[in-house]
């Protein structure tokens, strides 16, 4: 395939996907919009009120950002997880693989497509956001710049997750037993200056708080650990992931029977 084949073939893929979680919105774009609007009035309105300011803040303004970017890791991850797999369980995938598309463009088709679920969500959770706070962005570029490689990163999590995965209840095991608790214990509802030295030490290995205080510096100015390492972080769990997604999918791991 020459160099316009392939922009064409990565276009249409991309395409696919949008129209996929776009043609199903009520189920896709909606739903996440309720929830976090439901944590805005209960965290935000009603026990923020109670918590008082956090970081130099108002509780709603420190929240959220968190809770933008964890609409953004879900939907991003679960975009790509349940939508590959189905490609699997219908063995449409298997089409792709003997096509003359090369792997990083199959790679990358469904990781653009997640990034625009997730990035989709993200936007639609801070318009919602609007109703409840009055948002600023101290570093806008910054912002821009983390939230893209966060819904990439979460994005290539979930192709994986979706290659190693034999049936549908196991797209879900990742998500309910690590994603989820990992991005509650990510900094999204608390500054990590308030928990014990131990436990502060605990709460650096998780990589979502990197990813949270980045897009709560960028909004409001204020981080817990530096940026410069917590984006490095970001860049090299990237590369890391890619680089085993796509080697598992030229292995024909989790394809080939």
């Amino acid at each position: 395939m020459n160099a316009t084949q392939t922009l064409i073939a990565l276009w249409t893929l991309v395409l696919k996907e949008i129209k996929r979680f776009t043609r199903i919105w009520p189920q896709t774009l909606l739903p996440p919009s309720i929830t976090m609007a439901m944590y805005f009035i209960i965290f935000g309105n009603l026990i923020g009120s109670r918590i008082g300011d956090m970081d130099g803040f108002s509780y709603m303004d420190f929240i959220v950002p968190g809770l933008i970017m964890m609409s953004v890791i879900t939907n991003s991850y679960s975009n790509v997880a349940s939508s590959f797999f189905s490609n699997k369980f219908q063995r449409s995938i298997e089409e792709m693989m003997v096509s003359p598309m090369p792997n990083w463009v199959i790679l990358a088709g469904f990781i653009l497509g997640g990034m625009a679920r997730g990035l989709g969500v993200g936007l639609i959770v801070t318009v919602v956001s609007l109703f409840f706070t009055r948002l600023t962005m101290e570093h806008p570029l910054l912002t821009v710049l983390v939230v893209v490689l966060t819904s990439a990163l979460f994005s290539i999590g979930g192709f994986i997750n979706a290659l190693l995965a034999n049936k549908f209840d196991d797209i879900s095991i990742v998500p309910t037993f690590i994603l989820t608790p990992l991005t509650y214990l990510g900094g999204v509802f608390y500054s990590i200056s308030m928990l014990p030295d131990f436990w502060q030490g605990v709460s650096m290995l998780n990589p979502i708080l990197y990813m949270v205080n980045v897009f709560r510096y960028g909004f409001l100015g204020v981080s817990d650990i530096p940026v410069g390492w917590a984006l490095a972080a970001i860049f090299a769990f990237i590369i890391v992931l890619f680089v085993v997604a796509l080697t598992m999918l030229e292995r024909g791991k989790g394809i080939r029977s």
